[in-house]
């Protein structure tokens, strides 16, 4: 059976509906209080005494496909406490009605933040104008800053990374509370004198989940002396390969020696591989010097400032990791290499059939990408005078080093297996860093003294320090369940919002839509 509603079942509850009237394409409601008194905001004294009275019109939810607004009247209560200093005051009406001077009722405000929280201003304010909410883009972000929660105070377990302002140049840090999965603070710095003042105030964190930065590590010392670090297991997979890649740039002379690309044949090369190697003959000039200012014994410093080269680049110079001579960058072949080896050595040798067979895989390239690709293997193919062939570069030397040998081809297994005889310590590298994954991957934490004590010494000696100088927090990540792959999450959720607001939000913005959106 149907119910029955009166006008005062679509008002906020503590409102009378006196009047509906249709003005335009707006309802207006007028309405008041239905109680008969109201307490002094001083005192909290009853009165019925009624001063005077006056209007207010709040906006309220459209109804029908109509604006609403209500007109609530308003009065004026004489206070009659004897030492109250407020002799007049205006009733309050109930929190869920509406609150003192807004100009919105509760329900539309909160539905006005809400849409401020998931989509930001000007986004929200053209849903808004479909929505007939006569809210601005400023109003938008005014209501998530005004609702701005404080921080749980309950915290045990965190997370914390840095996240860029502007990449390369200025960043700040996010603060994330592990066990409930949330955003709980953004820092507008990295510097470890901020970091340390929050973790001051906050004495109850048992846990701290970070990457191998060194000044968040020295930071959660000196504050929390007790807390447990850990180091995040992804940045120590990714320092891993990014230590033997090193290795492989540095052994690239003996490597290209060892798999008989001694010398390059310029007749050989593309145009545009000509100009890489022009290049290449031009930094080998830069490098040549740049030693031997380092064999003179001329300090960083000073090379720095008479070379006019960045300091990190002749850190590159004498570490050896500037001998690639073609430095190939990633494309959208890249992914399917394996599979184009796989059918060029199956026999399909026509760049049209390749790209018909890639793209019924879902490959999104066009058919002028593999036709090159294709062009390249034939050229490869051609007879040429000994030693006088490319080498690979060293992206892809490490990964066919790194690769199991049951995934090699057999041109590839031969290349490495000349390599590996070559160089042996680069064989030990490989080993070394194989070893590393199997023992991230698997959590075996009485495995890292040995390999630490094994790998000092080796191509991968300085990674193997870095680790044995933060050896707690890493076997921490080999004991503990907790990782930072949600703050790395939640820094990519950052910077999606950040790139929807057109970089121009401020950091309280930024941290109102990160930690009150559901």
């Amino acid at each position: 059976m149907a119910s029955q509603f009166s006008r005062r079942d679509f008002l906020p509850a503590g409102l009378k509906a006196n009047q509906v009237e249709l003005v335009g394409n707006t309802v207006r409601i007028h309405s008041r209080s239905a109680k008969a008194t109201a307490a002094c905001p001083r005192c909290g004294t009853a009165s019925r005494h009624v001063h005077s009275r006056y209007r207010r019109r709040p906006a309220d939810l459209p109804a029908h496909g109509r604006k609403v607004e209500l007109v609530l009247l308003v009065r004026r209560f004489r206070c009659r406490a004897p030492r109250c200093p407020a002799k007049i005051f205006a009733e309050r009406f109930p929190p869920d009605v509406t609150r003192p001077h807004a100009r919105r009722t509760s329900r539309l405000q909160g539905l006005v933040r809400h849409l401020g929280l998931a989509l930001g201003g000007r986004p929200a304010q053209a849903l808004a104008a479909r929505l007939l909410l006569p809210v601005s883009k400023d109003t938008f972000l005014r209501s998530i800053r005004d609702t701005a929660e404080a921080s749980s105070s309950d915290l045990r377990v965190i997370g914390i990374d840095d996240w860029a302002w502007r990449k390369g140049q200025r960043y700040g840090t996010l603060i994330c509370d592990l066990e409930r999965r949330r955003v709980i603070d953004l820092l507008p710095d990295r510097e470890p004198a901020t970091v340390e003042a929050w973790l001051q105030a906050r004495p109850g964190i048992e846990v701290v989940a970070r990457d191998r930065n060194g000044g968040y590590g020295g930071a959660v010392s000196r504050a929390l002396p007790k807390a447990v670090q850990v180091a995040d297991r992804w940045h120590l997979l990714e320092n891993a390969s990014a230590a033997f890649l090193a290795a492989v740039q540095r052994n690239m002379p003996a490597i290209r020696k060892a798999i008989g690309a001694k010398t390059l044949d310029p007749k050989l090369l593309t145009a545009a591989e000509k100009l890489q190697y022009e290049g290449y003959l031009r930094r080998q000039q830069t490098n040549r010097m740049v030693r031997q200012m380092a064999d003179d014994g001329v300090p960083i410093r000073r090379i720095v400032r008479q070379t006019e080269l960045s300091r990190q680049l002749v850190r590159q110079i004498l570490r050896g990791e500037r001998e690639d001579v073609f430095r190939i960058r990633e494309s959208s072949l890249t992914p399917w290499l394996p599979r184009l080896e796989q059918e060029w050595a199956g026999g399909c040798r026509n760049g049209a059939e390749l790209w018909r067979r890639l793209r019924a895989d879902g490959f999104q390239g066009s058919h002028r990408v593999v036709g090159e690709w294709a062009t390249r293997q034939r050229r490869a193919e051609r007879a040429a005078p000994p030693g006088t062939e490319k080498s690979p570069p060293a992206r892809k030397i490490a990964r066919l080093l790194t690769l199991g040998r049951d995934h090699l081809c057999k041109a590839d297994a031969i290349q490495v297996a000349r390599i590996e005889a070559s160089l042996p310590a680069l064989a030990t590298a490989r080993r070394l860093t194989d070893r590393f994954t199997d023992m991230i991957r698997n959590a075996r934490e009485d495995e890292l003294e040995g390999w630490l004590n094994e790998a000092e010494d080796g191509l991968l000696g300085a990674f193997a320090r870095g680790l044995r100088r933060d050896q707690a927090a890493v076997a921490a990540a080999l004991r503990e369940p907790w990782s930072n792959g949600q703050t790395e999450g939640q820094i990519n959720r950052l910077k999606t919002l950040k790139r929807q607001m057109y970089g121009r939000a401020n950091i309280d913005l930024l941290k109102a839509r990160l930690v009150q959106a559901l």
